[in-house]
């Protein structure tokens, strides 16, 4: 099933804080804020952080309680601190000059073996792809909820030695020392002022969380161990998905920023400090599962896309998931530009699991399921013919809470049918073992997305298949049905597939960016677990999880991080924006067997951009990309300007003295490896630059498939690279054919030399001047 999780930064963020915490004022007076400031006026940190108290001295009364009153100073990446301020107070200083903005503290969400050879990615690399050494060189950073680091997959044997240029710490805490760290977790740190000001002191007496590195909830350690764990043999999840599990970079040293908590959610505060920190560490890419679900934040003030700001501008490649809201359309989150944004996609590998009915006949369905109550055959029933007193008939078809008469249902398999509000079996499993059921049957929307049930067996099928086995029921006096294990099979269904869960684009904040920019696995993925987060209870036995499957957004993001650790390896010199654009322009749009992708949704239908970006990647291809598209931070102050932003906002934000031109078509100007144009009224020119990461002489040759209704021209049609011209310029000139308001089309333009397909997808929607006054 896919979980849910998130993160931002030129804020100020609010957060309630416990009385016993708060100087001179009352806990309904105060809230947390972040207040940004921008460029910072001095080179060291110590000098940063003694300006912060100064400056809120004069609002608070005295350094003393200004420094009480400040949870985070960050003074590496930009300038600013979250405090614990009264509403006037904020006030006050939301007008100090040099103060760009004060922002509430929000608290946002995480977005929660086999994929990594689905994607060629081999233990013993070999090809184009081998020049990625494994990672080897590259620093991968993860926010998240922490670390095991007792996982195998974090083990340093054949580690190289943590590298002179690291600066980060192991911080110590509740169950964790320096010793945990190693040469392969070369850094860990924690973050929770912020979360325990809007909820108050966390309580670890308990075991169910850590205030340390520590991972309680799982998630870290399933995303650090899918980005750069090492190899383990004979991984499973109860025996299930069973080989070798490691991270697409094994060769790469992880560093562990701990700005999430089991207890539910992170706050922006946190994330902050950790960007700050990671800024100044060395990381070299930065693995954000998080964010916040619309309506979004400006990109002034989103955490994460400010703190991210500030690491791109430093060099850091930073992937973030794209949400599981999907598979509705403008559910898309983390849609800044110079972020890589990553949506879910299976991979090739079922769960099958049989039914047996009491005429011998037998259906499949799919599970994660090992434990008891199969082979064995049990009485069946309908959730609406044995809906409980009071309930209605829709309400116990779909086996919504309560709506089941525990004394029919006692002992017996129940079939319900998911509806509109009920689009997983969560909630009908838990009706279910409330009742005493046995076992659950849930039909619903086709989905390769396997809910885990580790205590009665929950057996997904589609609607076709539900209908069959109640054609069944109703014929027989007695209906009794029995399940087999559950069993791995690979190869046998077809992938990638967009995944139903996954967000999809285009962007609420900004249409002309394309997002998603890519697909990658995110489809019950096999990764290393946290024993302390809800450990199995089987047979009466408590079994504590090594590893675990788990689906989202949350579990592609750290497989695109372990594929740029992998790129950064191999080109040490390139942009996190030429990063992006070869993952970008080599992404395949069809599946393993030449057929275009599909997406999983209400119908299913054929892919497009909105559902997987560029498409799904393919890491041997992006090693090798032919042309990039490259931008720097001057390129992201202009987007934010043609966005209408404050001109002196954007100047604190960004470190640098903008003064906003108004720039005509800039936003569709600007170099991404896309092409997006939201509003076609008649004819549009569009420029891109490229740049020649390939063969010094190379010559490309254009080839459009238009979007429908429209006419694409390119100019020049042929580039030619030589010694002394490795960077072009070219024109992409757009005509709508229609006349009426149209929806989104898509299609492609390529560059090509023989050997490199560079391809950019191309969107566009044609609409009609004064179309609304016309109706």
């Amino acid at each position: 099933m896919a979980s849910l999780w998130s993160p931002g930064i030129f804020l100020v963020l609010v957060l309630a804080l416990p009385l016993k915490t708060l100087p001179l004022v009352t806990l309904a007076e105060t809230n947390v804020y972040i207040v940004y400031m921008g460029d910072k006026l001095h080179d060291e940190p110590e000098l940063v952080q003694e300006s912060h108290h100064e400056l809120l001295a004069d609002i608070v009364g005295s350094k003393d309680a200004a420094k009480e009153s400040i949870l985070y100073s960050y003074k590496h990446g930009f300038s600013g601190f979250a405090a614990v301020l009264t509403k006037s107070q904020e006030k006050l200083i939301a007008d100090f000059p040099g103060v760009a903005g004060v922002v509430r503290n929000r608290i946002i969400s995480s977005h929660t073996t086999r994929s990594w050879d689905f994607l060629q990615v081999k233990p013993q690399l070999a090809g184009r792809i081998s020049k990625g050494h494994s990672g080897a060189g590259s620093i991968i950073g993860v926010m998240d909820t922490g670390i095991w680091p007792e996982s195998k997959s974090f083990s340093d044997e054949g580690m190289a030695e943590v590298p002179s240029r690291w600066r980060g710490i192991c911080q110590e805490g509740e169950g964790f020392n320096r010793s945990h760290c190693n040469r392969k977790i070369i850094g860990a740190r924690w973050y929770v002022k912020g979360y325990e000001a809007e909820f108050g002191k966390l309580n670890t007496s308990d075991g169910d969380e850590f205030l340390s590195p520590r991972d309680a909830g799982g998630h870290g350690t399933h995303t650090s161990s899918t980005a750069t764990g090492g190899p383990v043999e004979s991984a499973s999840f109860m025996g299930l998905a069973q080989g070798l599990a490691r991270g697409g970079a094994p060769s790469a040293w992880l560093a562990v920023y701990k700005v999430c908590w089991a207890t539910g959610g992170c706050a922006e505060a946190d994330l902050l400090a950790a960007f700050d920190d990671a800024i100044f560490d060395g990381v070299d890419v930065l693995s954000v599962s998080l964010g916040s679900p619309p309506p979004l934040a400006t990109y002034v003030e989103d955490a994460v896309a400010i703190g991210s700001f500030y690491a791109v501008a430093k060099g850091i490649s930073v992937i973030c998931s794209a949400g599981n809201s999907g598979p509705y359309p403008q559910t898309i989150t983390n849609t800044a530009p110079w972020v890589l944004t990553v949506a879910a996609s299976t991979i090739d590998r079922a769960f099958p699991t049989i039914i047996t009915l009491g005429n011998n006949q037998t259906i499949v369905g799919q599970a994660l399921y090992t434990g008891k109550n199969v082979d064995t055959f049990h009485p069946i029933v309908y959730g609406e013919d044995i809906a409980a007193e009071g309930s209605d008939e829709d309400r116990a078809r779909s086996c919504d809470s309560g709506s089941l008469n525990a004394t029919s249902a006692r002992g017996k398999v129940i079939l319900c049918f998911g509806s509109r509000s009920q689009r997983s079996n969560i909630i009908a499993r838990r009706t279910v073992l409330d009742v005493k059921g046995v076992g659950l049957v849930f039909a619903q929307f086709p989905t390769k997305d396997v809910t885990l049930s580790l205590d009665i067996p929950c057996i997904q099928v589609d609607f076709a298949i539900g209908t069959y086995l109640l054609t069944y029921m109703e014929s027989s006096r007695n209906p009794v049905v029995k399940f087999s294990f559950t069993k791995t099979v690979i190869g046998k269904q077809i992938s990638p597939e967009v995944a139903f869960f996954s967000s999809r684009g285009p962007s609420s904040i900004s249409a002309t960016v394309l997002k998603p920019d890519i697909a990658a696995p995110g489809v019950n993925i096999l990764a290393s677990w946290s024993p302390a987060a809800s450990p199995a209870i089987i047979d009466n036995e408590v079994r504590p999880l090594d590893f675990k499957i788990e689906s989202g957004t949350s579990m592609s993001c750290p497989h695109i991080s372990g594929v740029v650790a992998l790129l950064k390896a191999a080109h040490p010199k390139w942009s996190p924006a030429a990063i992006k654009s070869a993952l970008i322009t080599t992404a395949s749009i069809e599946d393993e067997y030449g057929q275009k992708t599909v997406a999983e949704g209400a119908p299913y239908k054929q892919a497009d951009p909105f559902d997987y970006g560029g498409g799904h990647v393919d890491p041997e291809r992006a090693m090798y990309p032919g042309l990039v598209f490259d931008m720097g931070t001057s390129d992201y102050i202009r987007f934010l300007c043609a966005l209408g932003y404050n001109s002196s906002a954007i100047s604190l934000m960004t470190r640098t003295r903008t003064r906003c031109k108004k720039s005509a078509n800039f936003l569709v100007n600007l170099n991404l490896p896309s092409i997006t144009i939201p509003e076609l009224k008649q004819n549009l020119t569009v420029s891109r630059t490229v740049t020649n990461v390939g063969p010094v002489t190379s010559i490309y040759v254009a080839r459009v498939l238009a979007p429908a209704g429209t006419q694409v021209t390119v100019e020049p049609s042929v580039l030619s690279f030589d010694s002394t011209r490795k960077e072009i310029k070219f024109k992409v000139t757009f005509c709508s054919l229609l006349r009426i308001q149209g929806r989104y089309s898509f299609g492609n333009l390529f560059w090509e030399d023989g050997f490199h397909v560079v391809r950019i997808p191309l969107i566009v929607r044609t609409v009609i001047d004064d179309f609304y006054a016309e109706i």
